[in-house]
């Protein structure tokens, strides 16, 4: 009778490790951009594999920042989303991020006014 009882409840135990072994996988699984300031006046943000964002669906991301200049900074606004390196920064910044449904600019912001910004938009 014991053993009726046993085997249901350790089965039971197995599939919920399992469950939330995948579970756990799944949300570290952020979508990946790249943000880019400098040197010189380039500011973009692509993939990894360095194709440039045009469009996104709307998700969760993580975002590595890399400022490579003391004279920019790289700030992203969009739906929900103010963030940006501090001029002086040099290095990388790592963000994670939720993207909604609408339109993001990047840029420097001492030099927006001389075009150095970029847009993409997310869908949902």
């Amino acid at each position: 009778m014991l053993r009726r009882l046993l085997l249901p409840l350790a089965l039971a135990g197995l599939a919920l490790t399992v469950a939330a072994a995948g579970n756990a996988g799944t949300a570290a699984a952020h979508k990946k951009l790249v943000g880019e300031v400098g040197p010189g006046f380039k500011i973009e943000v692509t993939t990894p594999a360095d194709k440039d964002v045009k469009t996104l669906k709307a998700g969760t991301y993580t975002i590595v920042v890399e400022d490579k200049a003391s004279i920019h900074n790289f700030h992203l606004i969009g739906p929900g989303v103010n963030k940006s390196t501090s001029v002086a920064f040099v290095g990388k910044k790592t963000w994670t991020l939720t993207l909604r449904r609408g339109k993001y600019t990047y840029q420097c912001d001492p030099h927006a006014t001389q075009g150095m910004k970029g847009t993409f938009r997310v869908t949902a």
